[in-house]
């Protein structure tokens, strides 16, 4: 039943944001500056900066000192089964899956948050730029189709939204990452700055740097600076990480031109086939279940990936029965991530009587060094970095160990040995065949066709998988570490929470969703800013660049829509 009680000019707005995550947020700031009136349509709860019910709270302050019950547990079963555990003070941010059901042929993880501000909230915030290394990579080595743009075209772009959004980091003078617009950066420890050292002696094609995060090492656009408690997915009070909570939405709301609706759940675009463009967007009130009307003169689709993917191809019509977009047969195809969990780790003898302040919520970067330059791979194309960090272990040591008494105390209180480990994260191949789909037999609570995952990694990526065990012990070793142990968990696609693809931009409509300024082809009117646009993966993460390809995409919205060409 459609349902409007006010009139179409009352449900008229200039621009409609469909999802309030990194890229809604920055696309309601965007607009709403400009003057354009934005509604932000959010299809979970309202969650305003500061509802951060956990934020404060200490594991004993929690019911079972922070552990779900079984029982409770059985409402995530895709969700808990990643290791991303469901706790009593992460709970609230995750989705019921049996609310909101897809279906695999092949595993893949698909962790999502519904509420205002999306997985802005949750996010481990390392943010890098890409390089013409990246923006170039599917030409020259024939995988994908060619990007529309080059790391010129998004340069500014990437300046504008780290002032904006705050990144701290070092400049490190490296073409294949581009340095940016830095905070002052965090510190090593006492062991980072020695592996750092010693892969500086052994090592000439690869460095050690802290990670560039948007935590803020100082006080800035009137938010506070991180306090080091590392509680960053419970939603920080302080404001001192990027979210649209804490810093686009509030800049959004004061300008008097945005309107937020949650409970608001996207269907599907309505298609005027006379003009060739989206006149607004079919809603489900998640309250109510009734089907709500809003229209606008532009949309952008920032819903995630698979959330802004699912509409374009749940938006079918005479026209376009595969859906919106889909001229090219591309839409829900060439859906990406990274592969990560594979790596090492070993114990250092030294620094005993040294220990660290705090709890980082950031560890170093090793950035990508093979296929760049000289370095040449025979048995894999593109590359990977590294994440990791070093620390002492804790009193959770001895949990198992019997003991009792003065002793035991005694062994508690002292720190125990210096780890140092590292994590890569390559990058994964865009493959026609790894794909979505609608699923029309499986429907969620709101009577919605649901996504059925077809995805898996390839050949290319087991390939660097090796490569990026061998290095890393090979440079842990290098650093003078002991007892040092390699890895290789892969899991399934979609684990790295950097889903791409599924309706990537392109140079043509017969190879491509979206043209170079992230335009719908088949409706100019509709813009896509959100991991669906991305027609590679890189190896670094992804958000950055989503944050400034939302920005540009706005500027150019705002100029179409002045010239009455949108």
């Amino acid at each position: 039943m459609l349902f409007n009680s006010k009139g179409k000019e009352e449900v008229s707005y200039d621009a409609i944001v469909v999802g309030s995550g990194i890229s809604g947020g920055w696309a309601a700031k965007e607009l709403t500056e400009k003057g354009l009136k934005t509604l932000v349509l959010e299809r979970g709860r309202m969650v305003r900066h500061g509802d951060y019910p956990t934020a404060m709270l200490n594991s004993w302050d929690l019911p079972n000192r922070d552990q779900v019950s079984r029982e409770e547990l059985k409402n995530y079963p895709k969700q808990s089964r990643t290791g991303y555990t469901i706790r009593e003070s992460t709970k609230h941010w995750w989705v019921n899956d049996l609310e909101n059901p897809y279906t695999e042929i092949k595993r893949f993880d698909w962790i999502r948050g519904y509420h205002l501000g999306g997985r802005s909230l949750l996010w481990g915030r390392q943010s890098y730029r890409w390089s013409d290394l990246d923006f170039e990579a599917n030409r020259k080595d024939g995988n994908g189709t060619d990007w529309p743009i080059r790391y010129k075209d998004i340069e500014p772009w990437y300046d504008y939204v780290e002032s904006f959004a705050g990144i701290s980091g070092n400049a490190e003078g490296l073409p294949q990452l581009p340095d940016g617009k830095f905070l002052p950066p965090m510190e090593f420890n006492c062991l980072e700055k020695h592996v750092k050292d010693r892969i500086a002696d052994n090592f000439t094609d690869r460095l050690m740097t802290i990670g560039r995060v948007a935590n803020l090492t100082q006080a800035h656009n009137g938010r506070g600076k991180c306090q080091f408690r590392n509680r960053c997915i419970r939603g920080c009070p302080y404001g001192a990480y990027f979210s649209s909570n804490a810093a686009t939405l509030p800049v959004a709301e004061a300008t008097g031109n945005l309107t937020i609706r949650p409970y608001s759940i996207v269907n599907s675009l309505i298609y005027d086939k006379d003009a060739k463009l989206a006149k607004g967007v079919r809603v489900i009130d998640a309250e109510t279940k009734e089907v709500h009307e809003f229209y606008a003169k532009t949309v952008f689709l920032c819903a995630s990936a698979l959330g802004s993917t699912f509409i374009l191809m749940n938006s079918r019509d005479e026209d376009h029965p595969q859906g919106l977009g889909n001229e090219s047969g591309e839409l829900g195809c060439n859906l990406m991530d990274h592969h990560f969990r594979v790596g090492a780790s070993g114990e250092y003898d030294g620094f005993t009587d040294k220990y660290f302040k705090g709890r980082r919520p950031n560890g170093i970067y090793i950035p990508r060094y093979r296929n760049v330059g000289q370095n040449k791979m025979t048995d894999f194309v593109r590359g990977y970095g590294y994440q990791g960090g070093g620390s002492r272990d804790s009193w959770s040591r001895n949990v198992r160990e019997l003991g009792f008494g003065e002793g035991l105390k005694e062994e508690l209180i002292e720190p125990g040995k210096w780890r140092f480990g590292v994590t890569g994260f390559g990058e994964m191949l865009p493959h026609h065949d790894n794909r979505v789909f609608l699923n029309s037999e499986v429907k969620d609570i709101y009577g919605q066709n649901t996504l059925t995952f077809n995805c898996e990694f390839k050949e290319n990526e087991m390939a660097m998988r090796v490569d990026m065990k061998n290095s890393a012990a090979e440079m842990l070793e290098a650093a003078g570490l002991k007892n040092v142990t390699t890895y290789d968990s892969i899991g399934g696609p979609g684990l790295g929470i950097h889903e791409m693809g599924t309706a990537r931009m392109g140079t043509s409509p017969k190879n491509s969703v979206l043209n170079g300024n992230n335009q719908v082809w088949e409706a100019p009117n509709v813009y896509v800013t959100d991991g669906a646009c991305m027609t590679s993966a890189s190896c670094v993460n992804p958000s950055l660049t989503y944050m400034a390809l939302t920005a540009r995409a706005c500027d150019h919205a705002f100029k179409e829509l002045k010239k009455m060409n949108i």
